[in-house]
């Protein structure tokens, strides 16, 4: 567990970063504490739950995927300790199915890696009630259709048979959709 400080600690706003790449999450760690934060970072679940209730961070930045378990985890348990708690979730496997997951257990934003501080940034201040600006780069239809079968396996506990019935397509035409990677 690192945790970086410096003298001024009691103006900054507190952020906990939960990521198991040290490489990744020291980098970060030292970026958003050059923008002003007081950063606590954390490299699995059970830290960053820990952690959190410790300091009870105004942010948060929690990777989706960790060695011990899911960040939603983390997310659950940092909404409990501190409601007005602002929390984006990161994840270099990005599907509508968690993003939404994601909001509904209170992250505030969903960010797919390689995200940069600035990126992060910008999404931790960003205005709650302000609209997102579209999208530079939107998906195609070929991808929003891969989302949505996505999102319908996870509803159904990744069972193939019953998203297959649910979406009115046959079995082996959804399990060679799933095999594949999602297009761009």
């Amino acid at each position: 567990m690192a945790t970086m400080q410096n003298d001024t600690d009691e103006q900054k706003p507190t952020l906990l970063i939960v990521d198991d790449d040290r490489t990744w999450l020291e980098r970060l760690a030292r970026a958003m504490d050059s923008r002003g934060y007081e950063v606590h970072s954390a490299g699995s679940v059970s830290e960053g739950i820990q952690l959190g209730k410790q300091v009870k961070p105004a942010f948060a930045v929690v990777d989706m995927r960790l060695e011990d378990g899911n960040g939603l985890d983390v997310v659950r348990s940092l909404q409990s300790e501190n409601p007005d708690a602002r929390i984006i979730m990161l994840t270099g496997y990005g599907n509508i199915a968690t993003a939404v997951e994601a909001v509904k257990r209170g992250a505030v934003d969903y960010l797919a890696k390689p995200a940069d501080a600035d990126e992060i940034h910008a999404a931790l201040m960003a205005d709650p009630a302000g609209k997102a600006p579209p999208p530079e780069n939107p998906m195609s239809a070929d991808r929003v259709r891969w989302e949505h079968i996505q999102r319908v396996f996870e509803l159904c506990d990744r069972n193939v048979s019953e998203t297959a019935r649910r979406l009115n397509m046959h079995r082996r035409t959804l399990q060679r959709i799933l095999a594949k990677r999602a297009p761009r």
